[in-house]
C-alpha cells in the first residue's frame, strides 16, 4: 500500500497525553512503539481523508441533482415571489 504522506519526512518528538497503563502494555508488545503509533496514525489519516472525500462527493451529487431539478422545473421560490 502506497503511503499518503512523505515517509521520508524528518521525525520529530511530540508530546501526547496517554493512559500510562495502556502505554506500558503496548510497550511490552512491541520493540518500536513509535512505529506502531505512526502506522495507526497513517491509517487514521487515510480513513478520514476517504470519508471526507465521500461526504464531499455526496454533497456535490446533491447539489448537481438540485440544480438539474431547478433547471427543469424552475425555482420553487419563483412561484411565491412577491417581486
Amino acid at each position: 500500500m502506497k503511503a499518503d504522506f512523505d515517509a521520508g519526512a524528518r521525525k520529530r518528538a511530540v508530546n501526547l497525553t496517554l493512559n500510562e497503563d495502556l502505554v506500558s502494555q503496548a510497550k511490552s508488545m512491541t520493540d518500536n512503539l513509535s512505529a506502531v503509533v505512526e502506522t495507526l496514525l497513517s491509517e487514521f489519516v487515510s480513513r478520514e481523508r476517504r470519508e471526507r472525500i465521500q461526504k464531499s462527493n455526496v454533497v456535490e451529487a446533491t447539489v448537481a441533482s438540485w440544480n438539474d431539478f431547478n433547471s427543469i422545473s424552475g425555482s420553487i421560490a419563483d412561484e411565491y415571489s412577491s417581486l
